[in-house]
């Protein structure tokens, strides 16, 4: 009986066997994670007599290369929630860390949890790629934010609110936004306010058709009519255009990388076997569909429903000593954030189109009936959808031939 605890970090990890009883097999030695080392560590504990089980802490995706070559070797490895080990009694007062002291923390772990320890199984190549994509995707929304303001910040001094002159949506080939290229050729208001209306006309729509936008000739008359009633507080030069056509192309740059990993992201999550199921469900389209399966993953690595809303963070554990015992919680948030804001999203399209059929929009409006607060209705909304997520995909994955 041999427990092996892994304490890892980025590109090395320390390793400590322990047997029952604190007796010390190996003292704690560091791990490169290159072919080398890997190959050294697993002919290792290969050679350790009785039943091995490795343990490491779940850090980001610096475990993933040591966890995939000791699995592949056919070693039991488990990795488990970094909170778990942190709070693990040590038998000692003294808050000291080192990677040595957390790698035998590790393998006490192990011993102590030795029948309960989950195996750890490789995530799939695609459920792998569809996350990195979302998680990227979740930092370029960000940045798109920031520069869409600066740009209207911009706007402000020179065509105020013209960002609300169209209310076209995104282009879904390159992701650019009508007010956005209009403004790359109309920075100024001056640019169309200096011109009679039907000049005006004619440069619009030749911009409508170079561009692929629909024209309309009442909406050149509002423009028009708008910009003439505009008042700039920094005037029409080309250090104002410079600044504009930067912003603009920095703006557009942003656009089309979120297209293009929405374009891939809907790429791969068509190749889920729980694809279908997924876009069935009312309030999820392409977009957040992809982003929820990413987040997600594999329903059935999940025991019940309970160790998903746990996984999501929105349980809300119990609180009870002595005579007090507290009824309403708030929910742990010891979760995925992501899948929560995606959760969160998906329930506000039920919430604004209200379909009256939906068990979801049906539970959402009796909470909210009762007088429950908005906050508490909507995480109770989040946690029916996604009991009903987990049994409906688990179904079809199931039933899957892949």
């Amino acid at each position: 009986m041999n427990a092996v605890g892994i304490d890892v970090s980025k590109g090395k990890s320390t390793v400590a066997v322990l047997r029952p009883f604190g007796e010390i097999v190996a003292e704690p030695f560091d791990v490169i994670h290159n072919d080398d080392d890997l190959n050294n560590l697993i002919n290792h504990i290969k050679s350790l007599s009785g039943e091995t089980k490795v343990v490491m802490g779940y850090t980001g995706k610096y475990f993933e290369p040591i966890a995939n070559a000791l699995h592949n070797e056919g070693i039991f490895v488990s990795v488990v929630n970094a909170i778990l080990v942190h709070d693990y009694g040590g038998n000692s007062i003294r808050k000291a860390k080192t990677d040595k002291k957390d790698a035998l923390k590790l393998a006490s772990y192990a011993l102590d949890k030795w029948v309960d320890l989950p195996e750890y199984t490789p995530e799939e190549d695609i459920r792998k790629t569809l996350k990195i994509l979302n998680r990227q995707y979740i930092q370029y929304t960000k940045i798109q934010v920031m520069q869409k303001n600066n740009l209207i910040s911009l706007l402000d001094n020179v065509f105020p609110n013209a960002n609300s002159l169209f209310t076209s949506p995104q282009r879904k080939s390159d992701g650019h936004e009508k007010w956005v290229d209009f403004i790359s050729k109309f920075y100024h208001a001056d640019c169309v306010a200096r011109l009679s209306l039907s000049a005006f006309k004619l440069k619009y729509q030749s911009w409508c058709r170079k561009n692929n936008y629909n024209y309309s000739e009442i909406k050149a008359e509002e423009i028009h009519t708008y910009a003439r009633e505009q008042v700039s507080t920094l005037p029409m030069n080309d250090s104002v255009k410079l600044l504009i056509e930067q912003s603009v192309n920095q703006l557009n740059s942003i656009l089309e990388t979120l297209a293009a990993i929405r374009a891939e992201m809907d790429r791969l999550s068509s190749q889920l076997p729980e694809y279908n199921t997924v876009m069935d469900f009312y309030g999820v389209g392409t977009v957040l569909g992809s982003q929820f399966m990413a987040e997600i993953g594999d329903t059935r690595r999940f025991h019940n429903r309970k160790a998903i809303t746990a996984f999501a963070g929105l349980d809300a554990p119990t609180y009870q000593s002595g005579s007090l015992d507290v009824k309403s919680r708030s929910i742990s948030k010891r979760g995925s954030p992501s899948l929560r804001k995606t959760l969160f999203q998906i329930v506000s399209v039920i919430l604004q189109n209200k379909p009256e059929n939906n068990a979801v929009y049906q539970f959402l409006d009796k909470k909210r009936s009762e007088g429950k607060p908005y906050r508490v209705y909507m995480m109770a909304a989040a946690n029916k959808f996604l009991r009903i997520y987990y049994a409906r995909v688990n179904e079809a994955l199931n039933n899957s031939p892949c």
